[in-house]
């Protein structure tokens, strides 16, 4: 089994400037999922780690970590409007044609997702092996609010309205369960490339549940938490 672990970090952030190798807790951000995907490959055979970055800055600061790549992202890939599907892609050609692997799963950890464990990405995997139906699977946390009890959407009548018809739920207990995607990961199989997806949400796609805290960094805000949460070892886990 070939495994390639993509680490995707773009120069340009809007939401927090310089987020993928800003420092917290004393580390860039980058270099906690690259020691994650380092523990993986020390456990597996024929696991390949690609950067793809359009930043020299972001290769120095990865190289000072252990992960050192001649790979650019093309300019094309590196816009605001670029699929993330599409930059793996590229990723993953330049990586089979350089090592002549044919990879059977891609592993994709977001930068800006660090909390997770190398146990939680063993279960997703065998989770995805158990179903060979299933094209992918990516990782999501209980939601805080279901749409089929307490979410509204604007109906452009002037009034809202729930967002998923569930008159028979009374309660939110009741309601089907729903989850958020929270980014941190997410694992393909090579039939997922074979039949041209476009999106990580498939109709074959697996939720692997964080069984602890996990969230992603969109803004200023969402960085200072975690910080905090890493400089007073607040974590149930050892990341």
């Amino acid at each position: 089994m070939s495994i390639l672990i993509t680490i995707c970090a773009r120069g340009g952030s809007k939401g927090i400037p310089g987020k993928n190798i800003k420092l917290i807790n004393g580390k860039p951000l980058i270099a906690y999922t690259i020691r994650t995907a380092k523990a993986i490959a020390a456990r597996h055979k024929d696991v390949v780690i690609g950067l793809s970055t359009d930043s020299e800055e972001i290769k120095s600061v990865a190289a000072e970590y252990g992960l050192d790549t001649e790979y650019l992202r093309p300019a094309e890939l590196a816009t605001d409007t670029a699929g993330k599907i599409d930059v793996i892609k590229d990723l993953m050609k330049y990586q089979e044609e350089r090592t002549g692997l044919t990879f059977d799963y891609v592993l994709d950890m977001d930068i800006t997702a660090p909390l997770r464990t190398v146990e939680d990405l063993e279960k997703a995997m065998e989770q995805l092996e158990a179903n060979p139906e299933a094209y992918n699977i990516f990782s999501v946390s209980p939601a805080g609010r279901n749409p089929y009890f307490n979410m509204v959407e604007d109906s452009g009548d002037g009034y809202v309205r729930v967002v998923k018809d569930g008159g028979v739920f009374l309660s939110r207990q009741s309601a089907p369960k729903v989850y958020d995607m929270n980014a941190s990961f997410c694992i393909l199989r090579r039939s997922y490339f074979t039949s041209d997806q476009k999106r990580s949400t498939t109709d074959k796609s697996l939720g692997y549940v964080v069984p602890h805290l996990c969230f992603d960094l969109d803004e200023p805000r969402d960085f200072k938490i975690m910080e905090l949460i890493l400089q007073n070892n607040l974590l149930d886990f050892q990341l």
